[in-house]
C-alpha cells in the first residue's frame, strides 16, 4: 500500500499487491478500493500485479475541495500509472470508475494500456438529453443530491439494496455486504460526495470511447438499477471499435461482489486479462 501526490498536491492512496502484468482498479461511486477486494486477492494470486486506488475524496485518499470531475480523476489514475511505470496495463473500472477509466484514455491515450474493462460502467452518458433521450432524466440526480445532503447514512444504507439486487426475489445478499457498502460509503468527504454525482451523471464519454483502440470487455447486468444497460453498456459496446458485450441475465449493479455473480464476473475478468 502507497501514496502517490498528484499535481496539485492531493495525496492519493493506493494497493499494489502481487507481482506480474498490472491490473489496475477504479471504484464506483460512493465506495473506495476495498470494493474491489476479492479481484484484487483474485488476480494477485494468479500472477498479476493487482492495483487499485481510493479516488480522491473518497476513502483513505485526501479530500479537497476542488477536483471532484472527471477530467482531475482520469488524471490522478494517468498519475498512478505514471508513478508506478506500468505498462501493458489492464484498467478495469466499475460504474464511476468506468467513466474514470475512459476518460483516462480519451487524455492520455493508450500508450501504458493493453486492455479495458468495463463493468456497469456509466459511459457513454447517463443523463437524458435531446442527444440522448434513453438516459434518465436529471430529477433522478437531484433526488441523489438531496438524499445525499439530507440524511447520507441513511441514504447509503437505502441504496445498498438496488446497488446489490436485495430488493429482487430471491436474493442472497447477506447484511454484511450492505453494511460494508455503508461503511465505505460513510468515508467518502460530503462535498465530494454531492459532486461526483454531477461528474458521473452529466460527464459525456462519447468522444473518449471513440478513443479506445485496444481489446475490451464490456460487462452489464440487465437487471442493474443504477445504470440500466441499454444506454450504458449495450450503447459503449456499440461505440468502442474492439468491444466484447457479455451480458448477465438478472445481474444487479454491483454483481462483482454479489454471491450468485461474483464467480462468473471472476472467471471472465481472469480470461481476459490472460489472454
Amino acid at each position: 500500500m502507497g501514496v502517490i501526490t498528484t499535481k496539485d498536491g492531493t495525496e492519493i492512496f493506493y494497493k499494489d499487491w502481487g507481482s506480474g502484468r498490472p491490473v489496475v482498479f477504479s471504484h464506483g461511486w460512493p465506495l473506495n478500493a476495498d470494493a474491489w477486494d476479492d479481484q484484487l486477492v483474485l488476480v494477485a494470486s494468479r500472477g498479476f500485479r493487482a492495483i487499485a486506488h481510493d479516488r480522491r475524496g473518497h476513502g483513505r485518499s485526501e479530500q479537497p475541495w476542488s477536483g471532484n470531475d472527471m477530467d482531475t480523476y482520469a488524471d490522478d489514475l494517468a498519475a498512478l500509472l505514471d508513478v508506478l511505470a506500468l505498462e501493458h496495463a489492464v484498467l478495469v473500472g466499475h460504474s464511476t470508475g468506468g467513466g474514470e477509466v475512459t476518460r483516462y484514455i480519451g487524455r492520455h491515450g493508450t500508450a501504458r494500456v493493453a486492455g479495458v474493462v468495463l463493468l456497469g460502467a456509466v459511459p457513454p452518458l447517463m443523463l437524458r438529453t435531446e442527444q440522448n433521450p434513453g438516459g434518465l432524466p436529471i430529477e433522478v440526480f437531484d433526488e441523489m443530491r438531496t438524499g445525499v445532503a439530507a440524511d447520507r447514512s441513511q441514504f447509503y444504507r437505502d441504496l445498498s439494496e438496488p446497488f446489490y439486487g436485495a430488493n429482487r426475489p430471491g436474493s442472497a445478499v447477506s447484511q454484511g455486504l450492505r453494511e460494508a457498502f455503508w461503511l465505505m460509503s460513510m468515508q467518502v468527504g460530503l462535498n465530494a460526495a454531492l459532486e461526483c454525482i454531477k461528474a458521473f451523471s452529466e460527464t459525456d464519454f462519447t468522444g473518449d470511447l471513440r478513443r479506445i483502440d485496444v481489446p475490451t470487455l464490456v460487462v452489464h447486468g440487465d437487471d442493474d438499477q443504477i445504470v440500466p444497460i441499454d444506454a450504458a453498456g449495450r450503447r459503449s459496446a456499440e461505440i468502442v471499435r474492439d468491444a466484447t458485450l457479455k451480458v448477465y441475465s438478472g445481474a444487479p449493479h454491483g454483481l462483482a461482489a454479489t454471491p450468485e455473480y461474483k464467480d462468473a464476473f471472476n472467471s471472465d475478468l481472469l480470461e481476459f486479462i490472460s489472454s
